[in-house]
This record gives structure tokens, C-alpha cells and sequence, in this order.
């Protein structure tokens, strides 16, 4: 697995604060994410919870969450356990997302990322699939991502 973000996300996250430090540096390194101010909760090799308080700036013009705002929530949750999951020297991108809209996304919302099967060794590359379920405060789900990763040994 790739300790780097792991190592930092378990170091940080130790001290008070240290689960919004991690997110903000987190955003840091991409910095777009932070447009939803995401809130990393759990972070292991196959899981990432990422929270997003309930805020205006995150709304559509009916007052739900807006689909982007759920978009970006789930790749950045994808991606954040994709880093942590994936053995050293190995990349990976966003290939493909397809989302479904399950009801209307209301209030405050929890990501949690899930590879949908085992990455196997990957030498020239591979597509890995993820499952991102998105819940509302009520434990709803509202929102599901598969987001198909490609994976493949990074440039030396």
C-alpha cells in the first residue's frame, strides 16, 4: 500500500484538530476539493469517509446539496482511499463515473468509498472500480458513484 497519505493521515490525526488539518492539506495538494470543505473522518486500506457539512455555498437553486457538490464528494473520497489502498509505485487517475441520484440530498452528507473488487497486480495497468455511497443525516443513502480508477506503475 502507498503509506505516504496513510502514514500522514494516522500521524495527524492523533493530535486535537488533526482530522482538519489532514483534509486541508489534503486540499492543499487538489486544491478544488476544497470548494465543498470536506471533513475526513476514516481513512484505512479499503475504506475513506469523508463528511460535508450542509452549507449555501454547496446548494442548488431548490436547496438541496447540488449534484456536483456529490460529485466532487465521491471522487475525492475515491481517490483519498485509492492513494492509501494501492501498493508503492503504482498511480492512479479517474477513468470513468457513472452516479445515480437516489433522493434528495438534504443536510449535511457522509461519502464512504469501498473498493468494488481486490486490485490485483497490476503491471501494465488495470481498471479498478469504486463504489462511493452517499448518505444524508438520517443514514439515507442519496447519492451512489462507481468510479472506474486506472491504475498503472508510476513514471520513474
Amino acid at each position: 500500500m502507498n503509506t505516504s497519505v496513510l502514514s500522514l493521515y494516522r500521524r495527524v490525526t492523533r493530535w486535537p484538530g488533526g482530522h482538519w488539518l489532514f483534509s486541508r492539506a489534503i486540499c492543499f495538494r487538489a486544491p478544488y476539493f476544497s470548494t465543498i470543505a470536506p471533513r475526513f473522518v476514516a481513512l484505512e486500506p479499503g475504506r475513506c469517509e469523508v463528511h460535508m457539512r450542509d452549507r449555501r455555498r454547496v446548494h442548488n437553486h431548490i436547496g438541496t446539496v447540488h449534484a456536483i457538490a456529490l460529485c466532487n464528494l465521491a471522487e475525492l473520497s475515491a481517490g483519498v482511499m485509492a492513494e492509501a489502498t494501492m501498493p508503492p509505485g503504482m498511480r492512479w487517475i479517474p477513468k470513468g463515473m457513472s452516479v445515480e441520484y437516489l433522493g434528495k440530498a438534504t443536510g449535511s452528507m457522509r461519502a464512504v468509498a469501498t473498493p468494488e473488487a481486490q486490485l490485483t497486480n497490476a503491471v501494465g495497468g488495470q481498471e479498478w472500480p469504486v463504489i462511493v455511497q452517499v448518505t444524508d443525516p438520517a443514514g439515507t443513502a442519496v447519492f451512489r458513484a462507481r468510479i472506474t480508477m486506472w491504475i498503472s506503475p508510476r513514471k520513474s
